[in-house]
Formats: structure tokens, sequence, C-alpha cells
């Protein structure tokens, strides 16, 4: 009698533990449309698309495609070339780069 007192106190006891599921997730809101184009992007993808191409041009007041460094830097992003440029790209730069970019649909 005292087993089967024993074995119904611990089911009791041990059950809320096994019933517990852990909570559904919230739901997540859709993600938010993401830019075509940034300062992480390759110069290169950025210089063969026409509407980013000339946002750079008005950025930087001249094709990048000229810059003699352009070959060793067209696989860089922006934000990884901004450090090498001895401040020639500054952050007002940068600023005007990424929203001109941003607003590429």
């Amino acid at each position: 009698m005292k087993l089967i007192a024993l074995a119904a106190s611990l089911t009791l006891v041990a059950t809320p533990a096994f019933a517990q599921t852990a909570p559904a997730p919230a739901p997540t809101a859709a993600p938010a449309a993401t830019a075509k184009f940034g300062v992480d992007t390759p110069i290169e993808q950025l210089v063969a698309d026409e509407k980013a191409k000339a946002v750079l041009q008005t950025v930087l007041g001249a094709d990048i495609t000229q810059n003699p460094f352009y070959d060793q830097i067209k696989a860089m992003s922006f934000a990884q070339v901004q450090p090498l440029s001895q401040g020639q790209i500054t952050d007002e730069t940068m600023k005007k780069l990424a929203e001109g970019l941003a607003a590429i649909k």
C-alpha cells in the first residue's frame, strides 16, 4: 500500500514537470525589406549597376573605375576601403553613399 501511495505521489509531483511545454515562440513580423545595395556591397557590384554607379558618381564626384587603385579595391566594399583611404572617404561621404544606395529599388 505504501508503495502505491509513493508511486502516486511521485506521479503527481513529476507530472507537472513533464507536462510543461516550452511556450510557443512569439510570431515575428515579416523581415523588413533590405536595401539592394549598401556600403558593404563590393564596389565592382555597385559599378555593374547603372543606378548604383550613378550614386557613386554623384557622391564621389568622379568615376571610381578611373581611380588608379580600382583594380586593387574593386572586390572590397566602401566599408572596407574607408579605413585605408587616409581620410579621403569621410564619415559624411559614407553616410551619403549609404543613403543613396539604400534608396535604389
